[in-house]
């Protein structure tokens, strides 16, 4: 999601960084990011500026051909997610699952990626066309879940990330 929102200083470790720690904590076998910081396998996103869905479309690409059934996709401006929240969304059966009113994070059967689907695409347009199940989504959660876009929501979450925004 960006070099600079990678590099973000969440109490002392990075995001990116931790957003990796998380994923191999829940058993992801592989880390693949939008750009290749920290000498992890990446996914260029073909579209720069199209937006998030060219990276996604990207990894799924890349995970289809290296054999991979789902994809945990996460935003690295949301370093206050949880494992607590992820494995809901890797429960899910079917074609994977999303928070309410919440594109990411996402778990999604790369088989269910829409041959039609573009990079400029939205992202919930995306969850709606992969025909992802919608999970609820506390108010409490939904800011930590979002993440952070602007320097107060950043300020807030490292204050408080229960708190909502």
């Amino acid at each position: 999601m960006g070099q600079d929102k990678a590099r973000l200083d969440w109490n002392g470790v990075s995001a990116i960084d931790r957003l990796v720690a998380l994923s191999h904590d829940l058993g992801i076998q592989m880390v693949l990011t939008a750009g290749a910081d920290h000498g992890l396998p990446a996914v260029l996103d073909a579209n720069p500026g199209a937006g998030p869905c060219g990276g996604i479309l990207a990894a799924a690409l890349r995970l289809r051909a290296a054999r991979y059934g789902r994809a945990l996709i996460l935003a690295v401006d949301a370093p206050t997610v949880m494992a607590s929240d992820l494995r809901p969304l890797l429960a899910a059966r079917g074609p994977g699952a999303a928070y309410e009113g919440l594109p990411l994070p996402m778990v999604i059967d790369l088989a269910a990626v829409p041959a039609a689907a573009e990079a400029q695409w939205p992202l919930k347009r995306l969850v709606q066309a992969a025909g992802l199940g919608v999970l609820p989504c506390s108010d409490q959660a939904k800011p930590r879940l979002k993440g952070a876009n602007t320097p107060e929501e950043r300020r807030r979450l490292l204050t408080d990330p229960d708190t909502p925004g």
